[in-house]
Parts: structure tokens; sequence; C-alpha cells
């Protein structure tokens, strides 16, 4: 009996360590990325305007692909927004970009080169219209814009073109009503507080930090605009994607002041064209997906992205990746 404790002892240790190895694999398995299974490549995505929340997304987003997909290298380019965005990947200057849906829906209309290979990848998060003046200005309703210097937005970016339809709802012609100023969100908080303009239009999710970051160090308060939808949709065409919205108390609150805004909405598209690799779209797709919480501790308009509507990504079809991605998750 005596004799027969070491092998006993011996067979145990061999187990034991057998066991060991097992559990250490899988752990291993777990924690280590799968990168030999992750596409590769590069792939230029095209963002916005410094400091806004598309270039914020596309940072944040960039940095989650290198943990999914580290074999895919992601370029960033700046642009004015939207307008811009939707040309560069129809015409194959970029890959993925950001864009709202009227801005898609426009250049769709309007037959721009590449319009018919667009495809959604998509649908992420809403831009909410937000008309921001000094908090003592007798601006109450865009109307009041008349004989005003308002910051429109850059002449590609989406902020143009929804403050052109909701000046025009508003019966305005931002070429002889008032002074239209070529600025976006990088500097038109700026433009308002040294008193160069009396206003300024800005599209984007909610918070905006530019916005939020001026309304605490500056009187400001936000136009109500939600009643201008039935005016805005008599415009047809891209004007369908505008709705009724409503900017909770809390989204700016010294500009707020415990106070709702009702307001204009547009969804915004993860946007592609069918020249795209069907695995890389796949897995930005669900790079976007899985990255919502993450990304969304930054940029809260992110928290919105809900997998049970990012499928609908009119007026676009999805990518053939893309609907692979939701076909494997589908319940």
């Amino acid at each position: 009996m005596l004799k027969a404790l070491p092998h006993i002892s011996r067979r145990r240790a061999l187990q034991g360590a057998g066991a060991a190895l097992v559990v250490f694999g899988l752990l291993m398995w777990w924690l280590v990325p799968a990168g030999d299974d992750s596409p590769g490549g590069r792939m230029t995505f095209s963002t916005g305007v410094k400091n806004a929340v598309y270039e914020r997304y596309g940072k944040l987003l960039r940095t989650a692909v290198a943990q999914d997909m580290p074999k895919v290298d992601v370029e960033l380019l700046n642009s004015q927004g939207s307008q811009e965005n939707v040309e560069r990947v129809a015409t194959g200057k970029a890959d993925f970009t950001i864009a709202a849906a009227d801005a898609v829906e426009k250049y769709r209309l309007e037959g721009g080169a590449g319009a018919d290979r667009l495809r959604g990848c998509a649908r992420l998060y809403d831009d909410y219209v937000q008309l921001v003046v000094r908090r003592s200005s007798d601006i109450e309703k865009a109307a009041d814009l008349r004989d005003k210097r308002v910051a429109v937005g850059q002449p590609r970016s989406g902020v143009r073109l929804i403050a052109d339809r909701v000046l025009k709802a508003a019966d305005l012609d931002p070429e002889k009503d008032l002074t239209a100023v070529d600025a976006g969100i990088d500097k038109a908080p700026t433009l308002l507080k040294k008193g160069d303009i009396d206003a300024f239009f800005w599209s984007g999710g909610l918070p905006t930090s530019s916005v939020l970051e001026l309304s605490e160090e500056f009187d400001i308060r936000l136009v109500k605009l939600g009643d201008l939808v039935e005016e805005l949709h008599k415009q047809g065409g891209a004007s369908r994607y505008y709705r009724a919205a409503v900017m909770p108390a809390d989204a700016y609150p010294k500009a707020q002041q415990n106070a709702a805004v009702p307001t204009l909405a547009v969804a915004n598209l993860l946007v592609t064209t069918d020249r795209a690799d069907p695995e890389l779209t796949e897995g930005l797709t669900r790079t976007v997906i899985d990255s919502r919480d993450h990304i969304g501790d930054q940029v809260h308009a992110a928290q919105l992205v809900d997998l049970r509507t990012a499928l609908y990504t009119d007026p676009l079809d999805l990518h053939d990746g893309a609907r692979r991605y939701y076909r494997s998750v589908k319940p």
C-alpha cells in the first residue's frame, strides 16, 4: 500500500496538470482575439468637421475595429459633413461613412455619380436640428431670422441642407432675407460668443459636445422648430425624412432651463457601396453594434444604436455583408 502511493500521486498530478492545460487553453481561446480569421486590408472612413460627433464617432470606431479586426487599417478623413460624405463613398474616394438619410436621398434623386451603388450597413442614431441663439435674443422662431446673421453650416454639409430647407419652410430665402454665414460647429459657437452672428444651425446627436460646452460658459437657448414639419414635408423629395422630435430637457440643462424643446430629427446611416468586401462589411457592422455601449460612454448618441432597428437603412438597400450579420444574430 505504501509503495502504491507515489504512483497514485503521480497519476493525479498528471491528471491535474492535464486539466490545468485544458483550462488554460480554453482561457487563452477566450481572451485572445481570433486575428487569423479577421479580414485584412485598408479601410477609408469619411467622418466630418473637427470635434463634431461624426469625427469623434469615427475615432472611437477605429479603436473598436483595431480590437475586432486587427488586420484592418482604418484611415479617417475629415469632411464638411453628410453631403460630402455621400459623394466620397459613391465615387470611391472613401469606403464607409456616416451620413444623414436626407443627404443620401438627395444624392440619389439628383442622380449623383455612383448613386446606384450606394448601400446601407446600419441605421445608427438620430440627428436633432438645433437652432442656437443668445438667451437675450429676440429670435423665438425660424421666421425671426429675417435680416439676421446666421451660420448655416458649410456648403457640402448636412447642416446646410437642413438649414436651407428649414428657412424655406419658414418662408425665408437664405440668399435674400438674411446674411448666411458659411460656418459649421467648429466655428459657429465662437462667432456667436463674439457677436459676429445672431444664430447658428446645427444638426447632430444629443448632446453635441460643442453646444454643451458653449451652454456652460455662455448664456444660450434653443429655438423651437417642431411646428415646421408639415411645411417641410410639402417640399417633397428628401424632406420626407424629417420628423417631429423633442430634445429632452437634460440634453443641454443650462440652455434649456429644464424645458424640452420641440424640433426636427433625421436618421443617420452607416453607408458604403456594393464595391465593399462582404466579409469586411459584415465585420464592421458587427463592431458597430457590439461597441455601442463603449462608444456611447463618450458619444452619447451612439447609445441609441438599436439592433432591432439597425437594419432599416431606408432609402438604401442593405449591403450583402450587413445582411449576413443581421441573419447571424436573428433570434
